[in-house]
């Protein structure tokens, strides 16, 4: 079983900056996506970053610009660099692991708060 591990989070003021990272231990094979997802208060979790299985990123709109992904397959970790902080950026943030095909797994990473306040 892969374990996945997030660090990074933290309390940081509307403007800053915060730099999240996961690693995921064990075998991770080619056309694997990493997503970091983001859970806010009261609301349903959301895809915030994608790093597709063809290399291709995407973001959410609201943080389109603010964000970026990134990763270095050769240590199995993903980042999410956050700049410009808004209070809504407020959450759980998760990191996640997915392959369609063979072999398929969805791996989750316990999750790490971030608390921008205003």
């Amino acid at each position: 079983q892969v374990q996945v591990d997030e660090s990074g989070g933290g309390l940081v003021q509307a403007g800053g900056s915060l730099r999240l990272s996961c690693t995921a231990s064990g075998i991770i094979f080619r056309f694997t996506s990493m997503n970091w997802y983001r859970k806010a208060p009261g609301k349903q979790r959301e895809l915030v970053a994608a790093f597709s299985s063809d290399d291709s990123t995407d973001y959410t709109e609201s943080v389109r610009g603010r964000f970026t992904i990134s990763r270095d397959n050769a240590k199995n970790t993903v980042y999410l660099q956050m700049n410009s902080l808004k209070p809504d950026d407020t959450g759980v943030y998760y990191c996640n692991f997915k392959r369609r095909g063979f072999p398929s797994y969805d791996f989750w990473g316990q999750g790490t708060q971030v608390t921008v306040s205003s």
